[in-house]
């Protein structure tokens, strides 16, 4: 990223230089315009980038107030955020993200998924609280009925255009920083679907004089988007941490409905009656039935789909755990042994012998490296433990040598060596730690 000190450098104006430079490139050409306020011959051109442009002084009851409308210019004003955007998104990546990612050692899906998620929270809580203060001061909040009266909205105030025009720059910038920051190629259809309907729905309400239904679906919106990000984050910093995502669940569904809603009351009931239902574009009305039918049919179907794919996730996160649940139950749970005998098995080599030895009748199949690495193991115990091993010994030997030949050994001297292991296991037993 940009602002980073690094060892390697690039051929100038090749791909990694412009991938890795992209930051410092923008910052270069944002200063180009200030300077340009500082001359009387540039300064016209200069503010055509800054500030927004067709303002109109609208008589009021006491004085006159600065309203705007949009126009092409405003693409030129969206352009130089665009580079706001790319400065600002390199500084919250290199001096919050990228610290707190080192700290967790995340992997490279994780590690993708993570530096989104903080970026988008840092942007939506921004949005939210700046949505919010729009909202309040233009009253919206308290006269609903607002959203569709004196439609088309055609004049706007400076902190309605500028929220629009800042809005639109952020989503835009999102698709170049696809390929700044090397998405993965699984992640980028997904990033594309959100960033196209983020357009489009912003787009729409500003071009269409929709802003105040706008503002309201976008305080929504955000707000529920950055309660998951948020959840996202605190899950990559811990696995078991997943009541965020709980909260979101429920918040999710309540936010789909009061969308939908205000949707269907504005523009469904409170545009179709208003009297001014004609297709005038010149002056900014589009209040017809089929402009509301298209309006209506874009908003229920994009929340239709974002609740499909909630409900298809959510149906395979529980299927997940069930069946790690079920796989857990199958699982034969192993016989708890005695605690003291489990505590001396830990400490001897017992373990090694007790199952071919204790069992009357079975002929214990060793060869002489087990025999030798008893011996070894009796020089390197304690007291008590090597009266174990030499009980074990004893028993291996004379199975050993009656293994030889029916001749070679008496079966009762295997059998009293067996009797002999069994007498020293359960003084040992007994033995004080």
């Amino acid at each position: 990223m940009a602002f980073r000190r690094r060892t390697k450098s690039y051929p100038l104006f090749s791909q990694e230089f412009v991938i890795h430079n992209h930051a410092d490139i923008g910052f270069c050409l944002v200063l180009c315009v200030l300077i340009g306020l500082m001359f009387e011959v540039t300064a016209k051109t200069a503010f055509l980038f800054i500030l927004p442009q067709y303002n109109v002084s609208v008589p009021a009851a006491d004085s006159e107030t600065v309203h705007y409308h949009y126009g092409p210019k405003d693409l030129v004003t969206i352009l130089f955020y665009i580079f706001i955007t790319i400065i600002l998104h390199a500084v919250v990546q290199e001096y919050i993200l990228d610290k707190i990612s080192k700290r967790l050692h995340l992997s490279k899906v994780k590690h993708s998924k993570f530096n989104e998620s903080g970026q988008l929270v840092v942007f939506h809580l921004s949005s939210v609280v700046w949505c919010f203060y729009v909202v309040l001061t233009e009253g919206y909040l308290t006269n609903p009925r607002s959203l569709w009266e004196d439609y088309p909205h055609v004049y706007l105030s400076f902190q309605v255009k500028f929220f629009y025009l800042c809005q639109l720059a952020y989503w835009l910038h999102a698709l170049p920083e696809l390929y700044f920051q090397k998405v993965r190629k699984e992640e980028i259809p997904r990033q594309l679907q959100y960033i196209c309907l983020y357009l489009v729905h912003i787009a729409g309400a500003y071009l269409l004089n929709l802003s105040r239904l706008g503002l309201i679906l976008l305080l929504l919106q955000y707000s529920t988007e950055f309660l998951f990000h948020m959840a996202r984050l605190f899950y990559f910093a811990d696995e078991n941490n997943e009541k965020l995502f709980n909260a979101w669940a429920a918040v999710f569904g309540v936010t789909r409905l009061f969308i939908l809603t205000l949707a269907v009351l504005a523009i469904g009931f409170g545009l179709a009656r208003m009297e001014n239902q004609a297709f005038d574009p010149e002056k900014g009305n589009f209040n017809t039935l089929l402009c509301r039918l298209c309006m209506l049919l874009l908003v229920c179907a994009a929340q239709a789909w974002l609740m499909w794919r909630f409900i298809h996730s959510q149906l395979r996160h529980w299927r997940e755990y069930w069946n790690e649940q079920s796989a857990k139950r199958r699982v034969p749970a192993a016989p708890r042994l005695p605690a003291r005998l489990v505590k001396r098995e830990s400490a001897s080599f017992t373990g090694l012998v007790q199952k071919p030895i204790l069992r009357e009748g079975c002929v214990a199949r060793t060869s002489t490296a087990s025999t030798t690495y008893l011996t070894e193991a009796a020089g390197q115990q304690s007291s008590k433990e090597s009266i174990l091993v030499t009980g074990c010994l004893i028993h291996l030997l004379l199975t050993q040598r009656s293994l030889q030949g029916p001749t070679t050994v008496s079966p009762h001297l295997s059998v009293l060596g067996l009797d002999y292991f069994k007498v020293l296991l359960y003084a040992e037993a007994e033995l004080p730690a």
